[in-house]
């Protein structure tokens, strides 16, 4: 199974910018299509997010987050086509300002879900948390807890896979191609899934404090993010994709 934040290692472009200068690119992505009116605009925002991915070898990761967001798109496009009245019916009650809708919903949510993935996979959790607190000056308790928010994501997935299969090799039917029973026989796993995650958190927090979390200052990191020239050439193309956006 590929975990879609999983460090892919490399050495493109992309691998060597400063973390804070991608996760700067990816919010200016996801502004830009929020601000943007043209599907062209949004179409292109996508292409490049694609391209990008592609650039830096981490199809794989998009690809399966992918396989989540499409049916989600085609439910929200089918939604907005039905549901919206205003406009030329084009075929029954459907008109084109539904399907406009729908289209640009759809090119939206893929515009706002996939950036942040080539730029958490091209840069390891410990990097982007100490890039944060020396270029942004952010509290290191803030930024050690967001990326470990991200690292126990894939942890979390591989506990409940494995109490699935725990559970069907007793005969529970996961497979069941009725989405209402997959739920029903899903929730009563949450339950140890929440032991196991309070477990592992605590151990964390206890192991964190040994080590000695809280004397931890930006100062204290053995590594320095400076900002180079490719940064601040990409910090630009940030600020033109978030005028490309307010200007369509």
């Amino acid at each position: 199974m590929v975990n879609v934040i999983d460090y892919v290692p490399g050495t493109t472009l992309l691998h060597r910018l400063n973390p804070v200068t991608k996760i700067a690119l990816a919010v200016a992505l996801i502004a830009s299509s929020l601000t943007a009116d043209s599907p062209i605009v949004l179409v292109a925002l996508l292409a490049l997010t694609l391209a990008a991915s592609a650039y830096a070898h981490v199809m794989r990761q998009v690809r399966s987050f992918l396989k989540l967001l499409i049916p989600l798109s085609i439910i929200m496009f089918v939604m907005q086509a039905i549901f919206v009245r205003s406009g030329t019916p084009v075929f029954l009650s459907i008109t084109n300002e539904g399907l406009m809708l729908g289209l640009m919903v759809c090119l939206r949510l893929l515009c706002l879900a996939l950036p942040l993935i080539p730029a958490l996979v091209t840069t390891k959790l410990t990097d982007l948390a100490n890039a944060c607190v020396e270029v942004l000056h952010v509290p290191y308790q803030y930024a050690f807890t967001f990326t470990t928010a991200l690292r126990f994501v894939p942890v979390f997935s591989q506990e409940m896979n494995a109490i699935m299969e725990a559970q069907t090799a007793r005969g529970v039917e996961y497979d069941t191609p009725n989405p209402l029973k997959k739920l029903r026989l899903m929730l009563p796993l949450c339950i140890p899934l929440l032991i196991s995650s309070v477990g592992k958190t605590d151990a964390t927090a206890l192991a964190a404090e040994q080590r000695g979390f809280y004397l931890r200052t930006r100062a204290s990191a053995y590594k320095r993010y400076p900002l180079a020239g490719r940064d601040i050439a990409a910090l630009a193309l940030c600020v033109g994709l978030i005028v490309l956006g307010i200007a369509c």
